[in-house]
């Protein structure tokens, strides 16, 4: 048994905890202790009332789950939301989002979209996220700023970009952030190559010797459409994965977002070169990019994390809807009711993510030694009743707004569902006045 500290931060008391590791766990009358940010005990209640905390939370009714882990997205898109849906996606972005973007991204922008999506994200119980977007500076130290935990990948395309005028430029500003935030806690880095379709081999190299050089992830779209793949093979007579094969990309630090067009011969290298899945499954059914074979995947092995993608897209950062979406997907895609069941679902949105990002040691389940990042989701309303399943009540019946609770490092970050130490009305306020211009700049889709 593990022996507690003389004092603890916190002590939570939850109906339920769900540890993520061991898979499968339910936890009932157990509370969680916490001290000085990190996990230090997980106890039967009888133990824990012995306890004197300098604070004690109880949750009868709710189950205590690890932190969410949104693995990609474009948190400053969130400005973006509904202003071009229900077009292809080729469209969507050269159409729409493209001509917005040169527009309107701008260091202050980035600054209130990402605002804007922290906000909406702890008030979803996600408390880590994965970030590629432009002025990667300005995402981090809105992140910080709001005590939120992110790995930020810095945008690397062969064309001018809003913050870098070239791709070197763009890695040496990047560098520059992993300088500055490697000890900050709760920020890292990542290499972000938008797609095999927008950067060119010399620059993937040097992302690649880079990376190696550094141990630094590389997080890129692959394979996120057939069109996409079909587009390369006719240019360059190689699928995308087997070009990043060439260039020495595979392995466990890609982060590969997307991957909806999956031949056996691709399996075959992902499962030979361990490389990471991020699985986005909202944002490619609203823009009918595909779907990826997730059960498949996961039967061969590989990991895999799941992320909204930008709220442009998706149009919501609730990972818990997320995973909900994620599940019926993959039922249908195996045509087997089995997949994905409520506690594999959890594990791609918890321990999958963070092992992907590389922060499994850190975070991702409810482990003695791990950091305190614990989302807490109420179970007693309405539609959650009877209660027979917590685990599939809280896949099948839940979204965002039942989580009541949120903590990073053991720190509050939401609390009884009104969010800590963030001014959401001016946010909110100051979003409002920016999409007016926004909307006055773009044509109507009728």
């Amino acid at each position: 048994m593990t022996t507690l500290p003389g004092e603890l931060d916190l002590l939570i008391v939850p109906r339920w905890i769900i540890p993520v590791a061991p898979r499968g766990l339910v936890l009932e009358q157990h509370a969680l202790a916490v001290h000085q940010g990190r996990i230090v005990g997980l106890l039967p209640v009888s133990s824990a009332n012995a306890l004197q905390p300098r604070e004690r939370r109880d949750l009868p009714n709710h189950v205590l789950i690890p932190g969410l882990i949104n693995a990609h997205g474009h948190a400053a898109m969130t400005l973006f939301r509904g202003l071009a849906d229900d077009l292809p996606l080729m469209t969507w972005l050269t159409e729409h989002i493209w001509p917005a973007e040169g527009r309107w991204v701008n260091a202050d922008f980035v600054r209130l979209g990402t605002e804007l999506a922290i906000a909406e994200m702890l008030r979803g119980g996600t408390t880590c996220f994965s970030d590629m977007y432009f002025y990667p500076d300005v995402a981090a130290a809105a992140a910080l700023d709001a005590g939120m935990r992110a790995q930020v990948c810095f945008p690397v395309i062969d064309n001018p970009i809003p913050g870098a005028r070239d791709a070197a430029e763009a890695i040496a500003k990047g560098l520059k952030l992993r300088d500055d935030t490697r000890h900050s806690g709760l920020i890292t880095t990542a290499f972000g190559p938008h797609a095999p379709y927008t950067v060119g081999d010399e620059t993937l190299t040097r992302i690649r010797t880079l990376a190696d050089e550094l141990d630094m992830p590389i997080h890129m779209h692959v394979h996120e459409t057939a069109g996409e793949v079909a587009d390369a093979v006719t240019q360059t007579g190689e699928r995308p994965l087997q070009r990043l094969q060439r260039l020495g990309l595979l392995g466990p630090r890609l982060q590969a977002v997307h991957m909806t067009d999956i031949s056996d011969a691709d399996l075959a290298l992902l499962v030979e070169y361990g490389v990471q899945l991020v699985h986005c499954p909202e944002s490619n059914l609203k823009l009918a990019s595909g779907m990826m074979p997730l059960q498949r995947l996961l039967d061969s092995g590989l990991n895999v994390a799941l992320g909204t993608d930008g709220a442009a897209s998706n149009n919501d950062l609730d990972m818990l809807g997320e995973m909900r979406t994620a599940a019926m997907l993959a039922k249908i895609v195996a045509g087997a009711p089995t997949a994905l069941d409520a506690h594999s679902a959890l594990h791609l949105a918890t321990l999958g993510g963070a092992r992907a990002l590389g922060l499994d040691e850190e975070i991702g389940s409810l482990e003695v030694g791990k950091a305190a990042d614990i989302t807490a989701v109420d179970l007693s309303g309405i539609a959650q009743q009877p209660l027979y399943n917590p685990a599939s009540q809280l896949l099948y019946t839940c979204n965002a707004s039942q989580v009541s609770d949120v903590w990073v490092a053991g720190r509050a970050k939401l609390r009884d569902g009104q969010l800590v130490g963030l001014n959401t009305p001016d946010i909110l306020q100051r979003a409002r006045e920016l999409a007016a211009l926004i909307a006055q700049g773009e044509p109507h889709e009728s």
